[in-house]
């Protein structure tokens, strides 16, 4: 047992902002509830600075500009940078001319707010109490992390200065740390363990300070300071780098092994910080809460690509790890009684598949009206989504990014068209709001790729639609790594932070939102139909969709009448009889045509096939290849059965 020299200084853990403001940092809560579960002695502050940069502008001003990288990020540049303000300031407003809630923003006055409330978070500090501050960075922390640091530093030169998150995993982080002298140290990864190592070597005598908690070797030097010896012993723990150190050392990962040991995330200061503000700015938050770490996708590595092609949201993490399902519903459980709200965001890529029908059997059996969010693959069954719907579930978003089955394999998706529809329809179904996105732009796309998205989009019209995102080159994804395959010629640092940062630094770090060449003005020109069939999509969807599904169907158990909604029309109804309406019923999970001539031999191969041909004419069922897949939701819910799960007896 190591002796220790009196109780350490504390640590400050910060979240800078743009975080979204009604959440509490997981980042935060997560390494707090940690350090405290290993060192119980040791005092861990949790500092949302951002929930008082939203106080101070205002939370629909800081929600327009969190929702906007180069908003976001523009506003602390000015302030890190105050002889680039012009440009910057050209830059923000060119960035809010595209979104019609930010075009009325006040740069120089939202600068000047959110210098003045940034100063006062700094100077209402003791810095010199803690033994190191570290900074989670994740999209759209870096100005305003690095803003902090500079000044903190500037005003506590020996404090120790930590970052880590997915912002700063991998290259950027590596060459951050090169870059800003105020920076001592860069987790690479997750924070627990090496977090833990540091504050390990901390805590044990000056005169012998171990290099690790299984480690045998030691440094001496009777002499040094705490401070002093983590600067030296930093770079030696696993997953970690330090000020100093040469490019080429090594910087990988020092992850636990499992989850399953991990305390409940502490929010405790959040909320202590929401009670300090005046009741009208008060609020009841979201709680983040994680079941997995990693991509389940992305570990089975589906050909040559692992993962999403564009996706580098990963670099933080080695392999897919799994909380047990009745970990994860304690902690929702503790959570919100403790905090004494309802809505819970789950934090992972996608919903672990393996464990999500025990979990939300779990979460439905505490009987909390919980509101519950979560994103998910396209492939989750119908009858998972309705014990989802079930438990709480009221919004999701799916992985749709395409709607061609051919754009979806060269996106390496692992999923088609016909699925993504099937999941649209489910969630139309069941009433659980999804907010998905279509990937417009992708390089290597082609005319055939946009005309097939622009078909399935027929079929797609009486969902809730999706939300047009043009391709962003994310560094060390699938495709930057692979810009050949994916008819790219170059990548290099978006332009914006060329605005930012002094040149220097420009072509010094590689950041995380990567620019190219190759293509992008035949992307636009093949693309701009799909945009405008969107916009056309959403306006419709908003005029129909009010008052029930725009395409339903109810069942009499020997015929089924369809309704289907239209503009400036009375509904479309269609009665089905006899086999058609057994086919149909049959087809709301997507079939072969073999499948469908197997199970209804009667009516013969031509017969069947020219019903489907004219279904799909009418825009009632969708045909990809040789499969089918019906597209009505049921009109009626009856007694909780879901007849896309159970539909009647054929």
């Amino acid at each position: 047992m190591r002796k220790r020299n009196g109780p350490t200084k504390p640590v400050v853990l910060i979240s800078a902002p743009w975080p979204l403001f009604s959440r509490p940092s997981i980042q935060l809560g997560t390494l707090k509830a940690y350090l405290k579960q290993r060192f119980p002695e040791l005092t861990v502050n949790a500092r949302h600075f951002y929930l008082r940069i939203a106080e101070a502008v205002g939370y629909r001003t800081y929600r327009i500009v969190s929702e906007r990288t180069w908003l976001a990020e523009s506003v602390y540049g000015a302030l890190l940078y105050p002889k680039r303000r012009a440009a910057i300031k050209e830059m923000f407003y060119r960035e809010a001319v595209r979104d019609s809630d930010a075009r009325g923003l006040d740069f120089d006055t939202l600068v000047k707010i959110v210098r003045k409330s940034s100063l006062f978070l700094i100077q209402g500090t003791d810095w010199g109490a803690f033994e190191l501050a570290g900074f989670s960075m994740s999209l759209c922390q870096l100005t305003s992390s690095l803003y902090f640091i500079r000044q903190i530093k500037r005003r506590h030169p020996n404090l120790q200065i930590v970052i880590g998150g997915s912002m700063v995993s991998g290259t950027t982080g590596r060459h951050l740390i090169r870059s800003f002298p105020e920076i001592d140290h860069c987790v690479n990864g997750e924070g627990e363990l090496p977090l833990e190592k540091l504050i390990t070597n901390l805590t044990v005598q000056p005169e012998r300070l171990s290099t690790g908690s299984n480690s045998q070797s030691f440094i001496e030097n009777p002499g040094r300071t705490p401070g002093q010896a983590l600067d030296q012993i930093i770079g030696q723990v696993p997953g970690t780098m330090k000020q100093g150190d040469n490019a080429s050392s090594p910087f990988g990962f020092s992850q636990l092994e499992s989850l399953e040991g991990l305390p409940p995330p502490d929010y405790d200061e959040y909320f202590e910080e929401l009670d300090r503000l005046q009741p009208e700015k008060r609020f009841f938050p979201t709680l983040p809460v994680e079941a997995s770490r990693g991509c389940g996708w992305s570990r089975r590595g589906a050909g040559k690509t692992s993962g999403c092609a564009f996706c580098n949201l990963n670099l933080q993490w080695q392999g897919y790890r799994t909380k047990r399902s009745d970990q994860v519903a304690r902690e929702v459980d503790f959570l919100t009684t403790r905090h004494r709200t309802l809505s819970v965001a789950f934090m992972d890529n996608m919903l672990p598949l393996k464990i999500s029908d025990s979990l939300f059997e779990r979460l439905r059996d505490l009987r909390k009206d919980l509101k519950l969010f979560g994103e998910i693959r396209a492939d989750f069954p119908p009858g998972l989504l309705r014990r989802m719907k079930q438990a709480g579930v009221s919004e999701v978003q799916i992985g749709i990014e395409a709607l061609s089955t051919r754009l979806l394999k060269k996106m390496n998706k692992g999923t088609t068209a016909m699925a993504n529809l099937a999941a649209m329809r489910n969630c139309e179904a069941l009433k659980i709001v999804h907010r998905s996105n279509l990937i417009l732009h992708f390089p290597g796309s082609d005319a055939q790729d946009a005309a097939e998205t622009l078909k399935t989009l027929e079929y797609a019209s009486s969902y809730r639609p999706l939300r047009a995102v043009s391709f962003w080159l994310g560094l060390e994804s699938p495709v930057w790594r692979r810009p050949e395959s994916f008819s790219i010629s170059k990548t290099f640092n978006h332009p914006n932070y060329g605005i930012l940062f002094p040149e220097t630094i420009d072509r010094s770090v590689r950041f995380p939102v990567q620019a190219y060449r190759g293509g992008i003005g035949f992307q636009r020109k093949i693309w701009k139909p799909v945009k405008e069939s969107l916009r056309i999509w959403s306006k419709t969807y908003s005029q129909l969709a009010g008052d029930g599904p725009i395409l339903s169907f109810r069942d009499g158990t020997t015929f089924l009448i369809i309704r289907q909604k239209r503009i400036s029309a009375e509904p479309a109804t269609h009665r089905l009889e006899g086999t058609s309406r057994k086919i149909y019923l049959f087809c709301l999970k997507p079939r072969s045509i073999r499948e469908v001539r197997q199970r209804f031999p009667g009516p013969g191969e031509e017969k069947t096939i020219g019903f489907i041909r004219m279904m799909q004419g009418k825009k009632l069922m969708f045909v990809e290849d040789d499969r089918v897949l019906s597209l009505a939701v049921p009109a009626v819910d009856r007694n909780g059965r879901n007849d896309l799960v159970q539909p009647h007896e054929l």
